[in-house]
Parts: C-alpha cells; structure tokens; sequence
C-alpha cells in the first residue's frame, strides 16, 4: 500500500494550511463572537457574516467542494487524496462549512449527484455546491432503536400523484438553520414487504412544505452548535410530488448505505484533525506550565500520555487511508468492514487525545476558554452518529466470523 500523497495533494495541502493560517484560526473567536450577538439579540440561529466571508475567500482561492469522488462537480479527487484534507479542515470546527465541505451538506450532496434526476440536481444540489442554501439528513426517530434502519417508522403514502408522510425525526442535523431548505427523508412505503431491506424508501421534502414542523432544537452536551444546530422535526400529511422519490420505492436503505459510507470516513478525517490539535495544545501546556517545581512536559505521566497520543492518532491515520484507498479500488460494499473499523477507532481515539489534553490544561480543560471541550463533545457523538460502536463492531464481527466459517 502506497499512501504517499500527489503532487496534486501536497500543494492542495500547502494552500489550505496556509488558508487556515491566514483566515481561519483568526475567525474563529469573531465567529464565537458573532453567535453570542446573535444569542443576546433573541436570534441565534442567525448566520454569521464572517462565516459569509470565508465562504467567498474559499471560493475565490479554488479550495471549493475539494469533495465528490467520481464526479465532475467536485476538484476531481479520489477518497484517498482528500482524505489529508479534510484532515486538516478538521483542525478547526468552523473550517469545513468555510471549504463547503461539511455535514450533512456533504453527504446530501454525493446522493444527489449519484441517486437523484437530472431535475433534482437543478432544483437542489446546483444550490447546495454553491453553498447559497444547507440541508438536512431525516432518518432517525425518537420511538425506536434507530441505529437498526429496519426499525424506521416514519410511513411515506402513495397519494395518487403525491406521496404523503409522516413521522416524528429527530438529531436532523441542521433543521434549525434557516438556510436549511431540503431535506432527504426516509421512511416505509411498504412496510409489509418481505425483504425488510426494500421496505424503506428516500424522498426530498422541502423545508417549507406546509406539515413539516421543526419542533425544538436538540443540544449536545450543552451545545446548541447554532446556527446549524441539530432538530427534532414533525412531519404531518406533508405532500409531495411523486417526482420527489429517489430512485424509487424500496430504494431507501441502499440508498442509506451508499450515503453513510462516505459520510462515515469524512467524520473520521476530520476527528484525525482534531485529535492533532489537541495534541498541539497538550504538548504547549505542558511545556508553559509548571507543578511540583518543573514543567508539566516533564512529568512521566504526561509524556507518557504524549507518546501514547502520537501512536493513536498515526494508527487511526493508517486505517483512515487504507479505507480510503479501498473505496477508491474495489468499492464502498467491499471495503464496507474497513469503513467500520474506522468508525469505531477514529471517535474513541479522538475522545481518549482529547480527554488527556484537557487533564494537562486542568480546569481549564472543561471551560470554554480552551476548544476541547467542545471538540469532546463532538467526539462522543460521533460514536452514535452514522451508527453507533456497537453496530460497527457486530459488522466487524460478523464479517471476520465469515472468513473463518468458509475455510471450515
């Protein structure tokens, strides 16, 4: 396995480091700032200028929608070759909306560009990669054990020309925002059908669609993540055309399945990011902070929590790559118990960099004058989100269980 990145990447590397340099490290307190203005104003879930800003610099520096495998729309990058940048996008929590390389716009995105019409892409993704409106993703529910698609309850009803649906959906990532004008729905056309894989069924849904109610905004540990925010939505008799179904009946878990997995290694590149600048603040703690009469940098324990970061980060990095190159080669479906297996090391990597990085920063560690709570409390979703550990771990399983009964 070759890993060693194109000239290609390395400039592309080179440019957005210096990118974030220049332009997102520094907007991140204006854009801290800019939210709480917004909070007092009784408006959070207002958008952000400087977001707005770094949005056209992005543009106008060709570091624009560096995702898309196997499409035009994108920069024309393999999984493997965008896999470091958005590494580095992951570095900051403000970057990937700033790149128009964020979820679950992304995910949205690479299944519009591969389920849905030559009209559906005009209506919403031509939009959505100009970054002039955002989406959201409707698939899991607040009454049943989500994290088995099967158990989706949510009914999408042929109505002649129109399909009906409701349902109660909730961690909507980004129903609150007010860009927010699309959202992919799943439910069950044919809840009776044998094949309880053919059972779902994907549709577009305007936000705007009379029926469809954002009912509260769900924080995350405390986080709100405003103006994106994560939504409970109500969906009561909304109508919509039969034009709106992608792919067609039945269609909604392989659908899911071809969304999920590059949305799946997006969120472990970009926990690779976090967890190396959580490691950058750990070690320049350690080094500016003195206890017992010598720098924290020279307390075993502290560097043996060091070295111990350094080998996760880099063994998480090896998989992340190695999943990548495979669904460049052989597929997603093939390369499916790889995808896994980063799901499952990359967030518990992430959680176990970060919680030794706030250890050294002591109770600055847990405030909000330091970014690792935050970036914890992301980490520890990410555990849930796009299927939880243990569902991963089962596939794993399962599949190494697989190869062992054939030789038998």
């Amino acid at each position: 396995m070759d890993f060693t990145y194109t000239p290609k990447v390395i400039d592309l590397q080179q440019r957005l480091t210096a990118f974030m340099e220049e332009h997102i490290y520094p907007a991140e307190s204006v854009y801290h700032h800019e939210v709480a203005n917004n909070r007092k104003a009784g408006n959070v879930w207002q958008p952000t200028k400087v977001m707005e800003d770094l949005k056209a610099k992005a543009k106008a520096a060709n570091l624009w929608n560096l995702f898309l495998p196997e499409s035009n729309l994108g920069a024309g990058l393999t999984n493997l070759e965008y896999a470091p940048l958005c590494e580095i996008m992951g570095r900051s929590h403000i970057a990937p909306e700033a790149f128009n390389c964020s979820a679950p716009d992304t995910g949205n995105m690479e299944t519009l560009a591969r389920y849905a019409t030559l009209e559906q892409q005009q209506r919403w993704l031509l939009p959505l990669l100009d970054g002039t409106i955002r989406s959201a993703f409707a698939m899991t529910e607040p009454d049943v054990a989500s994290s088995d698609a099967t158990n989706i309850e949510a009914r999408i009803t042929r109505d002649g020309d129109h399909y009906l649906i409701n349902g109660r959906k909730w961690w909507t990532s980004g129903a609150p925002d007010p860009r927010c004008e699309i959202l992919i729905f799943m439910g069950k056309t044919d809840p009776d059908h044998a094949n309880r894989h053919q059972q779902q069924s994907m549709i577009l849904v305007p936000m705007d669609t009379p029926g469809v109610t954002m009912e509260r905004a769900l924080p995350v540990f405390g986080y709100d993540h405003a103006p994106h925010g994560h939504g409970e939505v109500n969906f009561v008799n909304v109508r919509v055309p039969v034009a709106n179904i992608l792919l067609g009946e039945g269609r909604g878990f392989e659908i899911a399945q071809g969304r999920l997995g590059p949305g799946r290694i997006h969120h472990c590149m970009r926990l690779i990011g976090v967890a190396e600048r959580a490691l950058e603040l750990m070690c320049q703690r350690a080094l500016g902070r003195v206890a017992f009469h010598k720098p924290v940098a020279d307390q075993g324990v502290t560097r043996e929590r060091i070295a111990n970061a350094r080998i996760l980060i880099d063994q998480a990095r090896f998989l992340v790559l190695n999943a990548a190159q495979m669904m460049d080669t052989v597929g997603n479906k093939v390369a499916r118990k790889e995808i896994a297996m980063i799901k499952v090391a990359a967030p518990n990597m992430a959680c176990q960099v970060i919680d030794w990085a706030m250890q050294v920063h002591g109770g600055g560690g847990v405030s909000d004058d330091f970014p690792l709570a935050a970036a914890y409390a992301q980490a520890r979703t990410l555990r849930f989100a796009d299927g939880p550990d243990e569902v991963h771990r089962n596939a794993i399983a399962k599949d190494e269980l697989a190869r062992h009964l054939k030789r038998a």
